[in-house]
């Protein structure tokens, strides 16, 4: 007799997966959109920010602004790839998170408490994609089991015998 057997998750265990794959969906629009909102912030009007002077990577803040609103933009997709929970939305958002988090400490002068908040934020979206194991987040597990077997049973309904 053959039978191959895939394990099921325990049903707290998926329920942790989809949960985190939900909150890091949840952080990941939040994030997006104030990225958004910071972008336009300094896209319109970039006296907002302060300036710093002798700052190594001192850049246009209008640029600047273009570039936060592209990751907001993009955050904001790959949440809803993640409402979804494709696999290529998990790997974009660890992606998306990180430059989130590079795009931020570049900017920490100008805008330095938010800067940290966001990162922050990002690094709480990339532990919930990457804390859980694909095979977890199965919504619904599948079990292969082919059974067959060279002794026929008799037709008394007994099964047959099994080897140790």
């Amino acid at each position: 007799m053959t039978a191959t057997h895939t394990a099921r998750p325990h049903p707290a265990k998926q329920a942790w997966a989809t949960g985190l794959t939900a909150f890091a969906a949840v952080m990941l629009m939040i994030a997006g959109v104030l990225d958004i909102f910071r972008g336009i912030m300094g896209i319109a009007q970039d006296d907002v920010f302060a300036t710093t002077r002798n700052y190594v990577f001192q850049y246009d803040l209008t640029g600047w602004g273009w570039i936060h609103l592209v990751l907001g933009v993009l955050a904001v997709i790959i949440s809803i790839g993640l409402f979804q929970t494709a696999m290529w939305a998990r790997v974009a958002g660890v992606a998306i998170a990180g430059l989130i988090i590079l795009a931020n400490f570049l900017s920490l002068p100008y805008y330095p408490v938010w800067a940290v908040v966001m990162i922050a934020f990002s690094g709480f979206i990339i532990w919930a994609l990457c804390v859980l194991r694909p095979e977890e987040s199965a919504a619904s597990p599948t079990t292969t089991a082919s059974s067959t077997s060279s002794t026929p049973s008799s037709s008394t309904g007994t099964a047959p015998p099994r080897n140790p």
